[in-house]
């Protein structure tokens, strides 16, 4: 994913999760903000992905999975999301789900976060 397709610094997570409006479902939190940036930043023009997969979801290669399948679920609606900054929490349960299981979830989820 390209760098300014990603929430890279601390200060934009926390300001993610302070601002931004939270939604659930069983295996992952979606933090949704509009997105915020200086005047001397070009805008992309689709939203930007923060990820937060703990120790507890699995192993390196099930958060290494986790992660692949959150980016490319992202990635096909990234330009749909307009200019939103989204975290994607990870919790335990979401390595054990199947690709279709994992993406219809995601799915669900980056629908509800988007505002109207």
């Amino acid at each position: 994913m390209r760098r300014e397709a990603r929430l890279r610094s601390s200060r934009d997570y926390a300001r993610v999760a302070r601002e931004g409006v939270r939604h659930r479902s069983p295996h992952f939190v979606l933090l949704v903000a509009p997105a915020r940036r200086g005047p001397a930043a070009r805008a992309p023009a689709g939203a930007r992905l923060g990820l937060t997969v703990s120790r507890k979801v699995g192993g390196a290669v099930v958060r290494n999975r986790v992660k692949r399948r959150i980016r490319e679920s992202f990635r096909t609606r990234r330009v749909r999301l307009r200019a939103l900054d989204v975290v994607v929490i990870a919790r335990p349960g979401a390595g054990a789900l199947s690709g279709a299981a994992a993406e219809a979830e995601l799915a669900e989820l980056l629908a509800r976060g988007v505002p109207s």
